[in-house]
């Protein structure tokens, strides 16, 4: 009985790994797929993305987010939503105007500079 329990378990083990080598292959194709589908996402569609999103959700800062500049998106967040409440609106209402204005800015550069200053050389206000 216990060598006929080995057997099973050498099966088992053998099935375990032959399903991890098999997860492992798969999640290699897709995330090989999913780096070919975004990295068509380039300057102008950034551009374009953010500056529609900073006009339209500025002052929620998503396109701060979109950008990949985290923390100067939770700063817009927090001052629309918590600070906006404490100063009756007055700190939301200027986040949506540096959205406002963020937005004109960024639709407003050519692609190539919008690229190298926001994307390549990282600047987070303005």
């Amino acid at each position: 009985m216990s060598e006929e329990n080995k057997d099973f378990g050498d099966k088992a083990e053998d099935a375990a790994n032959d399903f991890a080598k098999e997860a492992k292959k798969t999640a290699n194709e897709f995330s090989e797929g999913a780096k070919e589908a975004f990295s068509g996402v380039g300057g102008e569609n950034k551009k374009l993305l953010a500056g529609i999103l900073a006009i339209v959700l500025g002052g929620f800062g998503i396109h701060k987010f979109i950008l990949g500049y985290t923390k100067e998106g939770i700063i817009l967040l927090v001052a629309t939503l918590i600070l906006g409440i404490l100063t009756c609106g007055l700190a939301g209402w200027v986040a949506w105007v540096i959205g406002l204005i963020e937005g004109i800015i960024y639709l407003t550069k050519s692609d190539e500079e919008f690229y190298n200053t926001y994307q390549v050389g990282r600047k987070p206000w303005f």
